[in-house]
């Protein structure tokens, strides 16, 4: 497992246009949210210890931004050949056990993580009403230990720019496992 930080530098980038495949075997396109105040999406994978630890947390936010009107979509875009838990099968059967309450779409082809310049699992993407990013950072202050959380930053820039408002500039990077590319 190799600790990976996301970039700072991204802000302001174009939401990417997007067709994938779910899990559950539907097609979903970017073009379905693009309407949206504001959509998140996650780069997510079955594996990842970061994921693991963060899960119920984000099944939660997923569930409360849902009823905020607000989008939230899971992508995996790892090498599943090298890494069997994150194949789509797999995939499927975590988003049925956990009761996953949002989109989770395979990016096979890695296109998807490569527009998005995604870097670890989780990284989070969060892009207002013009489809600019405008936040990128992590899902709260304590991946490891929920009861440790004090700072739900990712929920915090949501609410701000349901209100429309800025979200902090003071954004830190979402930490984990890096993607895994096919060679």
């Amino acid at each position: 497992m190799a600790l990976t930080y996301t970039p700072d530098n991204s802000l302001g980038q174009a939401l990417p246009d997007f067709t994938l495949p779910t899990v559950d075997g539907k097609t979903w396109s970017s073009q379905s949210i693009h309407s949206a105040p504001v959509k998140v999406i996650v780069f997510m994978c079955n594996h990842c210890p970061y994921i693991k630890a963060i899960e119920n947390r984000l099944i939660q936010a997923a569930k409360e931004l849902k009823a905020k009107g607000v989008p939230f979509i899971g992508i995996c875009s790892n090498d599943s050949d090298e890494y069997p838990e994150d194949h789509p099968n797999e995939l499927l059967k975590s988003w049925r056990e956990k009761n996953y309450n949002f989109p989770y779409l395979v990016d096979e082809t890695q296109a998807i993580a490569k527009a998005f310049d995604a870097v670890c699992t989780p990284d989070f993407f969060v892009f207002d009403n013009q489809n600019k990013l405008r936040y990128r950072g992590r899902l709260d202050d304590s991946w490891k230990d929920e009861s440790k959380v004090t700072q739900h930053e990712l929920m915090d820039a949501v609410d701000a720019l349901l209100n429309n408002k800025e979200p902090s500039l003071e954004q830190r990077p979402s930490m984990g496992c890096s993607i895994k590319w096919k060679n």
